[in-house]
């Protein structure tokens, strides 16, 4: 797994297609839709695709799978097998794994935790992170540390820290109640023991 640079194509690569795999309808939340993360698009043909596809919702026409355009995922990310779908997010600095609450351990196996882990630490060394999402359910991995979130409203806003140490970071993760009031957290997250 690599970090696109910020940068995902609007193209699927060369070799990649959806393919009949419509995993972002069901993980991803629509807000022009009203609808929330791990339920399915009323708009979705399950193995088809998308019902309304040309006049889709913005949201959905401006967002492409991490794999679908970057040949640097590996094939084993592919949301029809993984069960995730990858969302690079660079204004926000964070890649995001939409997770399927039928699978909610799925990140937590070979070879995807390996893979989440080294790209948490590439991403931390660049200020970065990676979001773990599974359905209102968050997990953020900075460095070589686990931070759950748990239960995150979409007005909240993740702040963390880091401060370099001999041998590597320390960071702190706190979660503040709105975007436009980031100087005031509502609760400060320990990383898991471990």
């Amino acid at each position: 797994m690599s970090d696109p640079s910020g940068l995902q194509p609007a193209t699927p690569a060369a070799g990649r297609a959806c393919g009949g795999c419509t995993l972002c309808c069901k993980l991803l939340p629509v807000a022009e839709l009203a609808k929330p993360a791990a339920t399915w698009c009323p708009h979705c043909e399950l193995g088809v695709g998308c019902g309304i596809y040309a006049d889709r919702p913005h949201g959905c026409q401006v967002f492409y799978c991490g794999w679908l355009v970057n040949i640097q995922i590996a094939a084993h990310w592919r949301p029809r097998d993984s069960r995730m779908v990858i969302d690079f997010q660079p204004l926000r600095n964070r890649m995001v794994v939409h997770v399927d609450p039928g699978r909610p351990d799925a990140w937590r196996k070979a070879p995807y935790l390996g893979d989440l882990q080294a790209q948490a630490f590439r991403m931390a060394e660049a200020g970065g992170y990676v979001l773990i999402a599974c359905g209102a359910q968050f997990v953020m991995l900075v460095g070589q540390q686990e931070f759950p979130l748990g239960r995150l409203l979409p007005t909240e806003t993740i702040l963390y820290t880091r401060r370099a140490r001999p041998g590597g970071w320390d960071f702190s993760v706190r979660i503040a109640a709105g975007e436009d009031d980031v100087t005031t957290a509502e609760r400060v997250v320990k990383p898991r023991p471990g």
